[in-house]
């Protein structure tokens, strides 16, 4: 996952649009939002849910939910939609995975989420902490299924392998946007590249999964040939969401994609053989992830309304 803080030039920033009514958020309140709050700041945790200033931090924390960010909270690339903080990361933590999996066992979590900075300076990658990060959840917490979010180890099938050997239930990498706007939007990834690790991936008999914002300037046409080289590589699990602009720095919100053109794609997706679509407005990757691990729910509720 390529998500960090761009330094857009003045010329390219436009003010920002005033949000639609279907983009309206509930602020995060009560008892269980406090407690995952707490849990986060005592154990030192990086979660993608403050740093990439998520619109439904309020619902999933509520719910005893969050996604991990490992590997420190500085990214090296430098992606132009992504509210992380880019330049010189730390050093690795070693004592991170052990952390993460103490976090989720307090958390009672039946369903967990860990995504990471990219970590192009390491030798591995991050494939390491990775790997270890997954077995040390896993040995902690045996009944917590769990969904890994994964840069794209610049295509190094070694690194890419070691995350699958630690047999997360789904393995996710985001494609973010259609091929044309992909070096505007992220700047140091390559479309072709990303498509070979989902590809890659399913070769190695993970369970996969992307996403995909909306509202960059892509068309119609452009969405659904995405979805037709995912269908290629034998995609499992799609998320479409209208990408929102973090700060003046970032790139603009070029429009607000309708519901109804949401609901569009999510019919088209399924028509693909996609084995789960989410696709709204305020649809992120990881929301409603525990449903994502469930090979046949989403297309057996997709049948099911075609019924009815």
């Amino acid at each position: 996952m390529e998500q960090t803080i761009a330094c857009a030039s003045q010329q390219n920033i436009k003010p920002r649009y005033q949000k639609p009514n279907w983009l309206r958020v509930k602020l995060p309140i009560g008892e269980n939002y406090k407690h995952v709050r707490s849990l986060v700041d005592t154990h030192k945790l990086h979660t993608i849910c403050e740093s990439g200033n998520c619109p439904n931090m309020g619902e999933c924390w509520g719910a005893g939910t969050a996604t991990f960010m490992i590997l420190g909270n500085i990214c090296t690339r430098s992606c132009g939609f992504c509210a992380v903080a880019t330049g010189r990361p730390e050093p690795v933590d070693w004592d991170e995975p052990q952390r993460v999996a103490e976090a989720i066992h307090l958390m009672k979590v039946k369903h967990a989420v860990i995504t990471s900075v990219d970590r192009d300076e390491l030798k591995d990658g991050g494939s390491t902490i990775w790997y270890n990060t997954i077995k040390a959840v896993k040995a902690l917490n045996p009944d917590t299924t769990l969904e890994t979010l994964i840069p794209d180890f610049k295509g190094i099938h070694e690194q890419i392998e070691k995350v699958a050997e630690a047999a997360p239930e789904v393995i996710s990498h985001n494609m973010e946007t259609v091929e044309r706007l992909t070096r505007q939007v992220r700047i140091q990834a390559k479309y072709r590249r990303s498509l070979e690790v989902l590809r890659y991936l399913k070769e190695l008999g993970v369970r996969t999964k992307t996403g995909i914002m909306l509202g960059l300037g892509e068309t119609k046409e452009e969405v659904i040939e995405t979805m037709n080289d995912l269908a290629a590589v034998n995609l499992d699990v799609l998320t479409l969401g209208q990408y929102l602009q973090p700060t003046t720095r970032h790139l603009p919100v070029e429009r607000f994609v309708h519901p109804d053109e949401f609901a569009e794609f999510r019919e088209i997706g399924y028509s693909l053989g996609f084995d789960y679509v989410e696709s709204g407005p305020l649809v992120r990757s990881s929301y409603h992830s525990e449903k994502h691990v469930v090979p046949g729910y989403g297309r057996q509720i997709w049948l099911g309304e075609k019924v009815n």
